[in-house]
């Protein structure tokens, strides 16, 4: 974060392979001297005991032998080293040494050298307590009030307080719910003790409540204990902070008020003395260690955070004041006064590198050599480069905008579907009337040209279709290996899918050189069930509610031949009309007429036309290309059905908005069930028995609404599958008809199924009616806009459930009326000025008015160029035409200012 590194005032390295952690060091006056200069007390795990003196000739020299006062073994890890007054009788300042299983308290002196080696210091053992547990922390102070010593508490690794009246034990006591041991701090002001559990909450234990509650000379409770000798030991407060504590520390700011600080793994916390949080700062890396210090500031707390970035940051409460670069990753960090220099940054990392720092900054005395100046050949310059920029057209005349890649020739796959039904049906659990529910077998072959890594199979087909197996993992090992697998597609519940397509998709790693990971990959292969998977020959209706009739610029052809698999052996009309019967109960009739080139389908549901209009668009190209005839052509005359397709959004929306309104009441009835149950928790916890006053009979009928609106809510969230998937249904057939209607292109289509199929699955939070509203009125307000002031007009930034579909299906009518104006779906750069555009037909959009006209003469010229909503995808074929297309995908912006870039036109 900053340019600026911390500056080595002096620093060495302590032992060989010597671990190191936060409780480590040390500042203080531990000898006592009369200048009141602090030393660094260092100790180690290996039992190395280190006392400093530094004393630089220069900025940044090393240690010399005369800084160092003292190095000692002790045999025993060093666990945490503090300087206090330990001692009775006298209030001067020592050592005390923590260790896994003993506590020593030493006395520090120092002797003035004769010779040019300095001073030296001796220690002196004053006295020792062998501990029965193994020690975790310690933490001193002036407990109770006591005045002019310092008594010592220790934290076992089993969650018990040991606290030590100088030479003398006191008690000890176990913390309630422990677990595993945490930083442990004394405040004076409270007089109570502070750690952080392993529930992840700061705790507040007071002295007295400690100093009176039960003995724990024993873990487990004595009869005499239960029977009252002692009082329970009960926190005073706590705060839970979500997360484990790395360190505590508690600075006043005067003798009215103090702190808590409470460094956790990914924030860092101040509180006030009863547990309220005075702030908060969400850290953005990872801390190892702290140190608050009040600041010169009124009122204010600076604080020196360390991180595993070999960072130092220093904070003024919330605000970042100060970084700094640190040689090492600091595990302690503390501030002293050192050689007659005050706030030296003493850190110490976990292997042993000790420095002492300050901030600031050394000005750099470097200067740029002065540039040998020649005269610059503009004519060279230029031919250059027109050669680098004719080398860019040609790169990406050939590539494209992205480099091709061999992802194809890595693994190729391929896709077969059976012709015919497996001879016994793989069906399970169905919910369709049908006796048998057939099922058809589909095979997938992958071959891998090199070696592939973390290879992986997933098939996806429209439900209510479903698949007996739709993950796949494999292992390509050694290339131009050959994996088979196959499963089963069948029709599980009782209404139709959207579509017969299926997808196959294939997602490795590629292992590089560079990479040996490998590099992620995505392959996919597409393929179409057959239709009589889901449909059976039926009998033709006469009569229908729903019809649309499909024009064609060819002869009609037999239906025998375009569907041989429906042809019934009873009937000879079926050469002009063929009836189809689906599994969840729909029947659809195509006629072909005798003396016109049309085909009529016909239904009682509009969405059910869906399947069998596009299979029979599809068949009649595939037959003319069979006889070699390419100008064959379909088209649709009539008037666009939106009257139908408005009833199934209607209905979509109504079973959202019942299911808004049952989750409500669901949310209202379980707080109401967990009221009367606290309710009677209470009554059957209390000593004194009272009438449960008909509480147990209110929340058994609580129990039955909760379980009834449940049972509604599944129910009305199966319907609304249902009824999603029925409206995908008649929004392919309106959106096939609007093309068939405008002779559309298939980029044109594309944009068209990108407004209105946006989402693969309808949620509360985000719903169909709100997406596709945003898609249309953004197509409204760009290609299809009338005027630049439309242009200019602002979507809303969220998208949220509406409150009626009016607005939906004024924005759908408006979008036909437009296209049939001569408007055209086109997001190329020329979209600003859609009013302009020539369709493929010639014709040109008609102004509504006058003024209309001269807004689109002064608007004609107004040209931008916007490709930031536009995503280009890897061509594909056209299931009409069969001709490989290039497809767009249409993003709507999700935010205000996404949506102002998008939207924002030319300035006149």
């Amino acid at each position: 974060m900053s340019l600026f590194k911390a500056r080595d005032w002096w620093s060495t390295i302590l032992g060989d392979k010597e671990e190191f952690d936060q409780g480590c060091l040390c500042l203080a006056n531990v000898d006592n001297s009369g200048n009141g200069q602090d030393k660094i007390i260092v100790g180690s795990f290996m039992g190395y005991l280190r006392i400093f003196s530094p004393h630089p000739a220069k900025t940044g020299d090393g240690a010399q032998a005369e800084d160092l006062l003292l190095e000692v073994d002790l045999r025993d890890p060093v666990l945490q080293v503090e300087v206090g007054k330990f001692v009775s009788g006298t209030e001067m300042l020592h050592l005390a040494v923590l260790h896994s299983r003993k506590l020593c308290v030493y006395s520090v002196s120092g002797t003035l050298g004769n010779v040019e080696h300095g001073n030296q210091c001796q220690m002196k053992l004053m006295y020792e307590h062998n501990l029965q547990r193994t020690a975790c922390n310690m933490t001193y102070g002036s407990f109770g009030g006591v005045k002019g010593r310092d008594l010592i508490c220790i934290q076992s690794m089993d969650g018990m307080l040991m606290v030590f009246e100088q030479e003398s034990y006191a008690f000890g006591r176990f913390l309630p719910g422990f677990l595993l041991p945490g930083p442990l701090a004394y405040s004076s002001r409270t007089d109570s003790f502070l750690t952080v559990s392993s529930c992840q909450q700061v705790e507040s234990y007071k002295y007295q409540v400690l100093a009176f509650a039960t003995d724990a000379d024993k873990r487990q409770e004595t009869e005499q204990q239960k029977l009252g000798s002692g009082k329970r030991l009960v926190v005073d407060w706590t705060l839970n902070i979500g997360e484990q504590a790395l360190d505590i520390c508690i600075v006043s700011f005067n003798q009215s008020a103090s702190s808590v600080f409470v460094l956790g793994e990914r924030n860092f916390f101040c509180l006030k003395d009863n547990g309220q949080i005075r702030f908060m700062k969400k850290l953005d890396w990872s801390p190892s260690c702290f140190l608050p210090y009040c600041s010169v500031s009124e009122g204010t707390i600076n604080t020196l955070i360390g991180n595993h970035n070999n960072m130092l940051h220093i904070y003024q409460d919330v605000t970042l004041k100060w970084a700094t670069q640190l040689p090492h990753i600091p595990v302690a960090v503390r501030v002293g006064c050192l050689h007659d220099l005050k706030g030296v940054i003493v850190t110490l990392s976990d292997d042993g590198h000790l420095q002492c720092s300050y901030l600031g900054t050394d000005p750099s005395l470097f200067q740029a050599p002065n540039v040998q100046s020649r005269e610059l050949n503009y004519d060279e310059l230029d031919v250059e480069m027109k050669e680098l920029q004719k080398i860019i057209k040609d790169v990406n005349k050939s590539q494209g905008v992205w480099p091709m890649t061999e992802r194809e020739d890595d693994l190729n796959v391929s896709v077969v579907v059976s012709p015919n039904f497996d001879s016994v049906s793989q069906a399970t659990d169905v919910e369709v009337g049908t006796d048998l529910v057939p099922s058809v077998t589909v095979k997938v072959t992958l071959q891998n040209r090199v070696i592939l890594q973390k290879a992986k199979l997933s098939v996806y087909v429209q439900p209510p279709l479903e698949l007996t197996c739709d993950q796949f993992t494999f292992e390509f090992m050694t290339p131009d290996l050959t994996r088979t697998v196959s499963f089963s597609v069948y029709l599980k519940r009782s209404y139709t899918p959207s579509e017969l397509e299926g997808n196959a998709v294939v997602s490795y790693s590629r292992p590089t050189d560079r990479n040996p990971d490998g590099i992620p990959r995505v392959i996919q292969c597409k393929f179409r069930l057959p239709l009589k998977l889901i449909c059976l020959p039926g009998q033709p209706s006469k009569t229908a509610s729903h019809k649309i009739t499909i024009d064609t610029n060819k002869s009609p052809v037999s239906l025998l031949s375009l569907f041989p698999g429906f042809a019934s052996q009873s009937d000879d009309d079926q050469v002009n009309v063929m009836g189809f019967h689906f599994l969840g109960g729909a029947r659809i009739t195509v006629l072909a007429s005798k003396t016109s080139q049309r085909y009529r389908i016909q239904s009682e549901q509009f969405e059910d036309l869906w399947l069998i209009t596009n299979e029979l668009i599809l068949r009649l190209q595939e037959y003319f290309e069979k006889q070699g005839v390419k100008d064959f052509a379909c088209s649709f005359s009539g008037s666009i059905p939106l009257q139908e397709y408005f009833e199934l959004i209607d209905h979509h929306f109504e079973l959202r908005i019942n299911g808004e309104k049952l989750e409500e009441l669901l949310s209202e009835r379980a707080v109401q069930f967990r009221a009367i149950q606290r309710r009677l928790l209470a009554r059957f916890k209390d000593k004194t028995p009272a009438p449960l006053q008909h509480l147990d009979t209110l929340l058994d009928g609580t129990y039955k609404q909760v379980i009834a609106l449940a049972d509604a809510v599944e129910e009305n969230q199966g319907n609304l599958f249902q009824s999603f998937t029925r409206l995908k249904s008649a929004t392919h057939l309106v959106i096939l008809l609007i093309a068939l209607w405008q002779k559309l292109s298939a980029d044109q289509v594309a944009i068209l199924e990108a407004a209105f199929l946006p989402l693969q699955e309808d949620t509360q939070e985000l719903g169909w009616e709100e997406t596709v509203d945003a898609a249309i009125s953004h197509l409204l307000k760009t290609c299809l806009s009338k005027s630049s002031k439309e242009q200019a007009l602002n979507l809303n930034s969220q998208l949220n459930i509406p409150k009626d579909t009016s607005q939906l299906k004024k924005h759908i009518t408006l979008l036909c009326d437009r296209l049939s104006k001569g408007g055209r779906l086109c997001l190329s750069t020329d979209a600003a000025a859609p009013q302009t555009m020539v369709m493929p037909g010639g014709c040109t959009t008609i102004p509504e008015s006058d003024l209309e006209e001269r807004s689109v003469e002064q608007d004609s010229t107004e040209l931008f160029t916007n490709h930031r909503h536009l995503t280009a995808e890897t061509p594909r074929p056209d299931p009409r035409t069969g001709q490989r297309i290039e497809a767009w995908t249409l993003r709507i912006p999700h935010s205000l200012s996404q949506h102002l870039q998008l939207m924002e036109g030319p300035k006149s």
